[in-house]
């Protein structure tokens, strides 16, 4: 239930927050109800986790397979010496409890992968990608694009750090760049920096965390400019900064989705999976007349590149507020691309909604404009 109020404690707590105008009640209350998955408690997730915690950030949700190791204590400063070998994400809730006890931890202490990454990263507003795991950050952005949650990226090495809003809500049914957008391929293993060889200055994660902090803030509450078309650089031994302008692919959410069918996207827990449609089917039933709604789940540009005749456009990350606009007394047609973004749409309305009248076009607008419609625009 949504929390309206601020009791007399919080009050004392927050009242820096409270004096400031651009956040004040409104905005704690915001912070309040707020939920927030940081995925890494280590160097990049202590400081994360810290500020969150003291903001009053209502839900918080922590994961990390790991154990403290001595060799982590050099930057790592929720974790003490005699912590050594416990598991990260138990030992950061237990401090983190401390700190602020009217907060609510979850705390996951296994890896997030294809087999979990769902169904943990749609229970929340936000992801803050704090991990030094190329795969991990691969899987949060494409699963975030498909979700459509926005997620605040940072990254570490040596003496520098990056730090970007990515996939974020740009309003009308836009959204911003996403990490493939950025970094499109993964990289080999010649690219991938490691801090146990090339080493890190201890206080460079408590920076570049901080700011991403910053930025789960400011995008909860609404205030300041975020980073959401910006990858902000810094250099510690320079202190230098650059901020470089960043944009969205019309491509970005094609490649996440072949991005989670190359790691083996599987179905949706704790459904039948969604009822499919072909192409052909569709034709054909159309030709026949039939009164078919047909929802679009992708994005505008998408949309204005090619869709199908009379569909409705609901992006992803806006079907929650705008359930009542999809018809329960006739068939309804969900597409996007390829038919990945579609299929969870599918599964969330027969989750929340119980409709079963609802079909997934197998292989999307893609599959329509190969085998139905040739001459339709394609990306």
């Amino acid at each position: 239930m949504e929390a309206t109020t601020l009791v007399p404690a919080e009050k004392q707590r927050y009242q820096k927050h409270l004096n400031l105008p651009e956040i004040g009640t409104k905005g704690q209350l915001q912070l309040k109800n707020a939920r927030v998955l940081v995925v890494g408690a280590g160097g990049l997730g202590c400081p994360v986790l810290l500020y969150l915690t003291a903001a009053g950030v209502g839900t918080i949700g922590v994961i990390d397979p790991d154990v403290v190791d001595l060799s982590n204590l050099q930057r790592q400063v929720l974790y003490t010496t005699d912590e050594v070998g416990k598991p990260k994400a138990k030992v950061a809730v237990s401090h983190l409890n401390r700190l602020n006890p009217d907060i609510s931890f979850d705390t996951y202490t296994m890896s997030l992968d294809i087999s979990n990454a769902r169904s943990i990263i749609e229970d929340y507003d936000i992801v803050v990608d704090c991990t030094d795991n190329f795969k991990v950050r691969y899987l949060v952005n494409d699963m975030c694009v498909t979700l459509g949650k926005p997620f605040v990226y940072g990254a570490i090495h040596r003496f520098e750090g990056q730090v970007a809003v990515l996939n974020a809500d740009l309003g009308e049914g836009l959204r911003g760049p996403t990490y493939r957008c950025l970094f499109p391929q993964y990289p080999n293993e010649i690219e991938i920096p490691n801090c146990n060889d090339t080493g890190v200055l201890g206080v460079l994660p408590g920076v570049i965390g901080t700011y991403q902090a910053n930025e789960v803030i400011k995008l909860i509450t609404g205030i300041g400019q975020s980073l959401s078309e910006h990858l902000l650089m810094i250099d510690l031994l320079s202190m230098g900064q650059q901020k470089i302008k960043t944009k969205r692919r019309v491509d970005a959410e094609e490649l996440a989705e072949q991005g989670l069918i190359s790691m083996g996207l599987p179905p949706a827990p704790g459904t039948l999976g969604p009822q499919k449609m072909s192409v052909q089917e569709l034709a054909d039933r159309l030709s026949l007349g039939e009164s078919i709604f047909l929802l679009d789940v992708r994005e505008r540009p998408e949309y204005d590149l090619c869709h199908l005749d009379n569909a409705v456009l609901i992006p992803v990350s806006m079907i929650p507020n705008n359930r009542k606009r999809i018809p329960t007394d006739r068939p309804v047609v969900v597409y996007c691309h390829h038919g990945i973004r579609s299929a969870n749409v599918v599964q969330y309305l027969y989750a929340q909604e119980g409709l079963t009248n609802l079909y997934n076009l197998d292989g999307g607008i893609n599959a329509w404009a190969r085998d139905v419609e040739p001459a339709m625009a394609v990306y």
